[in-house]
């Protein structure tokens, strides 16, 4: 039997086991993506970027701090938030936790949309490691609107 419908045809209480999973790994992933760019930040490491060579720029910009705090860490929290409230679903299966994904991601989204604008037309210049968090924040974003349409198709 399936996750997400039982033989009834009805909707499973649950949030499909898949769903779930792949909201586990992209928000590791970018925890792990945004650990590594607030590290580099906070001990002057070079980032080493490989494929771009905007790495320096962009992380050194004035737009990557926000009131002296390094948009990376704000990243590192944003990604462990997702990942907790995936893990903590995952463990106890409470769907009041799912109704924070959503809105979580549509932020994350909106906000990695304008440093990709700033990136691309103000600062002029690519960060690889930024664009994977760009990436994650995206996907995330999906995954968002796919628990929201579970969520919706919950109510009666």
């Amino acid at each position: 039997m399936k996750n997400s419908a039982h033989s009834s045809g009805k909707p499973s209480k649950l949030l499909p086991k898949k769903l779930n999973w792949w909201l586990i790994i992209i928000s590791f992933i970018g925890f792990l993506d945004t650990s590594y760019l607030t590290i580099s930040h906070y001990t002057g490491l070079d980032l080493g970027c490989s494929i771009t060579k905007g790495c320096e720029s962009v992380t050194t910009s004035a737009y990557s701090v926000i009131y002296g705090i390094p948009l990376s860490l704000l990243g590192l929290l944003y990604y462990f938030t997702i990942l907790f409230l995936s893990l903590l679903y995952y463990d106890t299966k409470n769907r009041k936790i799912l109704s924070f994904i959503p809105p979580l991601t549509t932020v994350g989204f909106l906000f990695s949309l304008w440093l990709v604008y700033l990136q691309i037309f103000v600062i002029e210049a690519i960060c690889q490691y930024c664009m994977l968090s760009a990436i994650t924040s995206t996907i995330l974003f999906i995954l968002g609107l796919f628990v929201l349409k579970y969520k919706k198709s919950l109510t009666p």
